[in-house]
């Protein structure tokens, strides 16, 4: 009679125990949390990103260092297949024009709740309040529950224990320690999707914070030093930047960090608009008008705009036209440290999938047993925010399900029963 452990109840998790309950093998999940799946159901708190419409290869394009790997598993679960497995729990899905995929409803909890109930149905077991602590000496799960340690048997194991951010929802990374000390190769966790700090003057802080900047080009330089530009929105804080346009950016900004101390990132403020021409229009008489209205009659700049101008320029540099041009169309911004990554949307790094076999199982040692595969955003991949995230956190689910189901077979672990 064979069983399997899911440790975590993310999508990676969910899909891994679907797959395997299909295959007839007895299923627990545990989740550390109350409840399954809860940082998926505030990722779509705002309308559920689910996949993204791109065709591949440009979709495998975007797991940055990990095309092959991920491709992989896209062949076996891609946006379609995703879309196609959301119609059968009764969602339906359509393409949004930045060509993002989302349910009909935009909502997270229906899917959630249908797939929830499905595996109940199927014979799933959640056994929730478990958080995984490890193995003892016999191999055996550790957990700890409300009621005090717990240990648990299986033939195989599906760990999906989510990175390192939103730890308050359940991936708090606390397993990287737990592997290393077994002899697992990984990566630190580091933020991805997140935002930087630059240091802005109190005044402008504490002016403009949370002001929008749209649109908006970034230029940066990427890992080979190529300079690249992207238009988008961004938005500012306290400290710096965050939003869309620099969580696309922020795999490339990071790594500048760690490699020089900093990065540089430059904003055009005025997309459309020339140097030449802002200049002639700045140059023109201001006929007793401050220079704030000049800009903005001139320009169109105001607000977090202008006032990022002020932050960068001195009072001489302000009064030419010329240095004035310049600055709105290539802005720089010094960025010093990306934010923690307990408010990161995602994170990088976690078990190198050099350390797996192409099932995604730990490759045995004296410390981890046999049998021990590993799925989602604790392996060491990112991705961009657009769907890209969650499309290989149920691929790599797929993946790991199914390695489990044929390491399995090859055992001569019969299943249990059909589901």
């Amino acid at each position: 009679m064979s069983s399997l452990a899911v440790v975590g109840g993310g999508p990676a998790g969910l899909m891994a125990a679907e797959v395997a309950r299909a295959a007839g093998v007895e299923v627990d999940l545990f989740e550390g949390k109350g409840s399954v799946g809860r940082k998926f159901l505030i990722a779509g708190k705002g309308g559920l990103n689910l996949t993204h419409s791109e065709p591949m290869p440009g979709f495998a394009r975007r797991y940055r260092g990990r095309e092959r790997e991920v491709a992989g598993w896209l062949r076996d679960f891609d946006a379609d297949a995703l879309r196609a497995w959301a119609r059968g729990l009764g969602v339906e899905t359509f393409v949004g024009t930045s060509g993002r995929v989302f349910p009909s409803d935009l909502k997270a909890a229906p899917l959630l709740r249908g797939w929830v109930r499905r595996l109940r149905d199927q014979g799933v077991r959640f056994q929730v309040q478990h958080r995984w602590l490890g193995w003892d000496d016999a191999g055996a799960l550790r957990f700890v529950t409300p009621d005090g340690e717990r240990t648990v048997r299986a033939d195989a194991t599906v760990l999906a224990l989510g990175g390192g951010s939103w730890p308050q929802l359940g991936s708090d990374g606390a397993w990287q320690e737990v592997l290393r000390g077994r002899g697992v190769d990984v990566a630190p966790l580091q933020p991805a999707n997140c935002g930087f700090d630059i240091g802005w003057s109190e005044h402008f802080a504490e002016r403009h914070a949370g002001a929008p900047l749209k649109p908006v080009v970034a230029t940066w330089r990427d890992a080979a030093g190529v300079e690249q530009s992207r238009q988008g929105e961004c938005v500012v804080t306290h400290t710096g930047i965050e939003g869309s346009l620099v969580y696309a950016l922020s795999a490339d900004l990071r790594e500048a960090i760690a490699r020089d101390g900093s990065a540089l990132l430059h904003l055009d403020l005025a997309p459309g608009r020339t140097a030449a021409r802002l200049r002639d229009a700045l140059a023109a008489p201001r006929r007793g008008r401050s220079l704030g209205e000049h800009i903005r009659r001139h320009t169109g700049l105001s607000g977090a705009k202008a006032g990022l101008l002020r932050e960068v320029l001195d009072h001489d540099a302000m009064q030419d036209p010329g240095t004035l041009a310049a600055t709105i169309k290539r802005l720089p911004l010094a960025l010093h440290a990306p934010r923690p990554i307990a408010e990161a949307i995602s994170s990088a790094g976690g078990v190198r999938i050099e350390s797996l076999d192409e099932a995604l199982m730990i490759a045995p040692g004296p410390g981890v047993p046999a049998g021990t595969f590993c799925a989602g955003e604790m392996l060491d991949w990112e991705a961009p925010t657009g769907g890209y995230l969650l499309t290989a956190c149920f691929a790599s689910g797929k993946r790991a399900g199914e390695g489990a189901v044929a390491w399995l077979a090859a055992r001569g672990a019969a299943p249990a029963r059909a589901p």
